[in-house]
């Protein structure tokens, strides 16, 4: 899809449902996983030829990520806990982030030194290039996302069966935000290249952003009046929202 438009460019045809897409460091390829328990690397130069495909997953992919600029793969399940790391040459799995829970999320860091998951209630943080866990913070409800703000790494978000947003602390895990304002649980929570702001997916079908800093916003994204950031709503669809990828450039792609 072309994210200024919405117009389609190109389509993949799968034989089941796709829950997880990619774009590689330098968008020449694209990550596919789903139903069918296969990882499939397709290169957007051309289009029209037929993809890569990976050893075949453990289990129905839930999420794919792409790190170690192009040469790894990681993915995750939906019906079993752990992160699987993938080389990309071999196409074979070459090692486990054990978690108890599935993970509904997984995000490499914008410098590359960290990988952030959500599993059950829990959210992670590990070194991501020697995979030991870092931190480990436990919510107050089942989280399907989590992101870390990609500028100083201080704070990070979660989304999940609540319907709020949350922000806390990476070094002590304190909440610092509650944002309220969708009807449905939160799907996918992403922040700007940037960091300035943060997008949120819902089961009610929309796209929402949210300030970081509201009291730096302007007079469009000032506070509503009990004290809350308020949300610009990017798009509403009348499907859930399962997740989105935000380019390089700042625009979201559902």
């Amino acid at each position: 899809m072309d994210a200024l438009t919405g117009n389609e460019l190109h389509s993949f045809e799968h034989k089941h449902i796709v829950r997880a897409c990619a774009f590689s460091e330098d968008t020449h390829m694209l990550l596919t996983g789903g139903m069918e328990k296969i990882l499939r690397v397709y290169d957007m130069n051309r289009p029209d030829a037929a993809p890569r495909e990976l050893d075949k997953a453990p289990g129905s992919v839930r999420t794919v990520a792409w790190l170690h600029s192009d040469q790894s793969i990681l993915s995750s399940c939906t019906d079993m806990g752990g992160v699987r790391l993938w080389d990309v040459r071999s196409g074979k799995i070459v090692q486990t982030l054990e978690t108890k829970a599935p993970v509904t999320s997984a995000e490499v860091s914008q410098d590359g030194r960290f990988i952030t998951t959500a599993d059950g209630s829990s959210v992670k943080f590990w070194d991501a290039n020697h995979f030991g866990l870092v931190k480990s913070y436990d919510m107050s409800c089942n989280v399907e996302s989590a992101s870390l703000e990609p500028k100083s790494g201080s704070k990070f978000i979660t989304g999940g069966e609540d319907m709020w947003v949350h922000v806390y602390d990476f070094f002590t895990g304190e909440e610092i935000a509650c944002n309220k304002g969708h009807h449905g649980p939160v799907h996918c929570v992403r922040f700007a290249p940037v960091g300035e702001s943060y997008a949120s997916g819902s089961e009610d079908g929309t796209i929402r952003i949210w300030p970081l800093n509201p009291a730096n916003a302007d007079d469009s994204e000032a506070p509503n009046a009990n004290g809350k950031p308020k949300a610009a709503v990017v798009n509403e669809v009348a499907r859930k929202i399962e997740g989105f990828h935000i380019s390089k450039e700042g625009q979201a792609e559902a």
